[in-house]
């Protein structure tokens, strides 16, 4: 018998909330499945949604040669564009986009020999301060760009520090900053992260980026965003005990039973992406019933607490997040978010499912 821990993956999910995010921007979508559509698997994601996607977007040259090798034809936008000239012979090939965020991509740009244009998306810095033209070099670096012969058509973007919150003015000053610098240029545009599709109206303009909100999170953590988690992370009960009043369980004893326990040990640890950090309380659904997590996750395991859910037995099918358990519930337990957790998950067994394939 395999391991039970298996990451069940919903393409049409996943296919619903690309449909969320088209319909909340009404303008065209890159479907954000860089690092292996945040640990879903890039090249079934992008087949789920395959003739329906504006494009897709990844972080590097080798994501987008994966997708192209699996026969995916649709745009692929490169987010870091190229790291080295030798890169760009096979981006040409392969028919790729490339963000361009800095001055020294902008002079290999010019020098190289290339066979034909490149679809080029220009970057401003506008108040993230990670990567990006600042806004005094964008206009010239734009008119540089336009009037070369290695650069066919250009789009305008910049990225957003703080769009999952909603009460700071920061991503207006953004969009301020971002306006002012680009008035009067020619260009299509895109500004919206998923965050900024579900919470800024004044950053729809033509393109979006949907990222996080594609996988069913939503990074404002409200409950009318219309998404579907695409990942379930699942797996077994696989030994129960009952630990009396004032003992304690597992590394470091950090848990002590305030009453006689009966507890649960699950066949999923850190190993398998599930949050060492994640502490006693976070939610943990078993054989559909809520209950929590108590003491420290290990490498290969982790326990929960039976105590309330007596009809739990060994091959209890427990749930550590997805369909009733949120990711984001987890991800603020254990200090982090959910994009990291989906990231994460590694060694369980990953099962894809399409309601619209039955």
């Amino acid at each position: 018998m395999s391991r039970p821990a298996i990451a069940h993956i919903r393409l049409d999910a996943f296919r619903h909330n690309y449909r969320v995010a088209k319909q909340a921007h009404a303008g065209k979508a890159l479907a954000v499945i860089k690092a292996n559509a945040y640990g879903h698997g890039a090249v079934h994601c992008a087949k789920a949604i395959e003739g329906e996607a504006d494009g897709f977007a990844v972080a590097c040259l080798e994501e987008a040669l994966q997708l192209r090798e699996a026969g995916i034809p649709e745009p692929i936008l490169l987010l870091e564009g190229f790291f080295e000239a030798i890169e760009l012979p096979e981006i040409v090939a392969n028919d790729l986009w490339i963000v361009v965020h800095a001055q020294w991509q902008v002079e290999i740009l010019f020098a190289a020999k290339l066979a034909k244009p490149l679809h080029v998306w220009l970057k401003m810095d506008s108040g993230m301060h990670r990567v990006g033209l600042p806004p005094d070099e964008y206009v010239q670096a734009y008119e540089r760009l336009k009037n070369h012969k290695n650069v066919g058509k250009i789009v305008l973007m910049t990225h957003f520090a703080n769009a999952d919150n909603v009460s700071s003015n920061h991503t207006l000053q953004q969009i301020e900053t971002f306006q002012n610098t680009t008035q009067g240029l020619s260009a299509e545009i895109s500004l919206a992260n998923s965050a900024a599709i579900l919470g800024w109206k004044q950053a729809k303009c033509d393109w979006t980026r949907p990222g996080i909100m594609l996988y069913g999170a939503d990074p404002l953590m409200k409950a009318d965003a219309k998404l579907k988690p695409v990942m379930q992370l699942t797996s077994k009960i696989i030994s129960i005990s009952n630990v009396k009043q004032g003992e304690s369980i597992g590394y470091g004893s950090i848990f002590t039973a305030e009453r006689d326990t009966v507890v649960g040990v699950v066949a999923c640890g850190y190993a398998d992406g599930y949050p060492r950090s994640a502490v006693t309380g976070t939610p943990i659904a078993v054989d559909g019933k809520m209950t929590r997590l108590i003491g420290r996750v290990s490498m290969d395991m982790l326990f929960v607490d039976l105590t309330d859910i007596p009809n739990a037995t060994i091959g209890s099918q427990v749930e550590l997040w997805g369909n009733q358990v949120s990711a984001n519930a987890v991800a603020t337990s254990a200090g982090t978010i959910a994009y990291e957790l989906f990231c994460n998950v590694k060694r369980a067994h990953f099962q894809y499912f399409d309601a619209a394939n039955i």
